[in-house]
């Protein structure tokens, strides 16, 4: 669902409504994301585990959360929007601010919501809550789109009003579905129990408020730094959008380690295995993609796009190098998180964000959309490198000199090969898929990659 929401419905929205218009929405809704913790601070893990565990107390806890998530809601808004009037906001853009972040609110809730029905073990209803409102926004937008009926227009005002209506319509049915459980509700905020949240999840809440701000900090300095910021932005978030693409199958394995993690460290047992197995699981295909992505990066922005097709493809190139980055952080990120590691953490998150902030500011103004990609592939690859360093001194892992040489050797043949063939294929999505073919058997030729590591980690969950 996902995928064709980024792919299909917001990229035929940038086609429809050009760079310079989705470049006034892409960072404010990026700068609608940075304060977003502060709707949750960790209430829905919380709840999600609470509920899991005591389902009787659902009718106790709803009102007084559910009352709390109102008012952090209403604390967000008017920090974001003070912060908008702070950062120039007026006009068109004030007014798509405060829409998204009211959607914003409305996510959150829902998410909350869903903990619930999850606690609950009603798997199938948070199934359907969970793409409920995707379905909605695609639904609305491919009426709007392809319908015929608005005669090609498209205004990226009803791309955020879209929006509006597929979370307030999940939010009405998830508040119904959870009220009919609890069978209790009443206008009370419960202090003591937030208070509680709020001191075991606060390093959480600071660890993805220093995330948010140097994965979503680019567009908006793009925006605000160049005299043509709109368009450039526009052009950044062209290239941007394949990388999240590709960046929810690291998310994924994320959510099938963290458990994994957590339980063999409950248990005193030794990661180093399931680390170096999942490296290898992450890191050959993330390569092989960025070697892809660097050969046929024009090719690949003319498939989703019909303008600013060069200077996205330049942009997208340097963000897909790192993408190798962003994808380890899945694994060391995770190990650091299960062990509780959020001091080192926050720390290495504190430091990535000056880093890209201060990188940004110098280049955005030389190199414009280009700099800050060039920023975001030193930030993440600062991050990554900090991350296995503090892992190899919490869990004393060892890399084999054999690995590295084997890893180094599979780049360096990987890469040779899809250079130095090019020019014998005439279709670039043939070549592709011979590069990530050779890639994987590369890997099954050096034993980095073998059918028993992957059952035993999918076992393991």
């Amino acid at each position: 669902m996902k995928p064709f929401w980024i792919l299909g419905i917001d990229v035929a929205v940038q086609n429809r409504v050009g760079a310079e218009e989705y470049g006034l929405y892409a960072p404010i809704f990026s700068f609608a994301i940075l304060l977003n913790i502060i709707l949750d601070f960790g209430i829905t893990n919380y709840n999600n585990r609470n509920i899991a565990q005591h389902s009787h107390m659902l009718r106790r806890y709803f009102s007084g959360i559910f009352n709390v998530k109102l008012i952090l809601g209403g604390i967000y808004l008017v920090i974001t929007l003070l912060f908008g009037l702070a950062f120039g906001y007026e006009g068109r853009a004030f007014w798509l601010l405060f829409v998204l972040g009211i959607n914003q609110i409305m996510a959150s809730m829902v998410l909350y919501l869903r903990s619930n029905i999850s606690g609950l073990h009603l798997f199938k209803t948070e199934g359907i809550l969970s793409i409920m409102d995707r379905v909605i926004m695609i639904g609305l937008c491919s009426i709007l789109l392809w319908s015929g009926y608005f005669e090609g227009r498209f205004e990226i005002e009803w791309f955020v009003y879209a929006q509006f209506w597929a979370y307030f319509t999940t939010a009405i049915v998830a508040f119904v579905l959870v009220y009919a459980k609890a069978k209790f509700y009443k206008i009370k905020v419960d202090v003591v129990l937030f208070r509680v949240i709020l001191k075991q999840s606060l390093p959480f809440a600071l660890l993805v408020l220093l995330m948010s701000f140097y994965y979503r900090l680019d567009s908006v300095m793009i925006e605000r730094l160049l005299p043509d910021g709109r368009v450039q932005a526009g052009v950044y978030a062209q290239a941007y959008r394949l990388l999240e693409g590709f960046n929810m199958f690291g998310y994924l394995f994320a959510g099938l380690l963290l458990p994994i993690f957590s339980r063999m460290l409950k248990n005193k047992e030794s990661v180093a295995k399931l680390v170096q197995t999942s490296f290898n699981l992450l890191f050959i295909p993330a390569v092989s993609i960025s070697v892809v992505s660097l050969l046929y990066s024009e090719e690949l922005m003319e498939i989703l796009y019909l303008e600013h097709i060069g200077e996205s493809a330049e942009i997208f190139a340097v963000l897909m190098v790192s993408f190798i980055a962003i994808v380890l952080t899945y694994i060391y990120g995770t190990l650091l998180t299960a062990n509780g590691s959020l001091k080192q953490l926050n720390i290495i998150s504190l430091i990535g964000l000056v880093v890209n902030f201060v990188t940004n500011w110098i280049l955005i103004p030389i190199y414009g959309a280009w700099g800050a990609a060039v920023a975001t592939l030193g930030t993440q690859f600062f991050v990554i490198l900090a991350q296995i360093i503090i892992c190899k001194k919490l869990f004393k892992m060892h890399y084999e000199t054999t690995f590295i040489v084997k890893q180094v050797a599979l780049v360096t043949m990987g890469v040779t090969a899809s250079v130095y063939t090019v020019s014998y294929f005439s279709d670039f999505r043939i070549h592709s898929i011979v590069i990530m073919a050779f890639f994987g058997l590369l890997a099954l030729l050096f034993g980095l990659v073998n059918k028993n590591d992957v059952l035993k980690v999918l076992k393991k969950e």
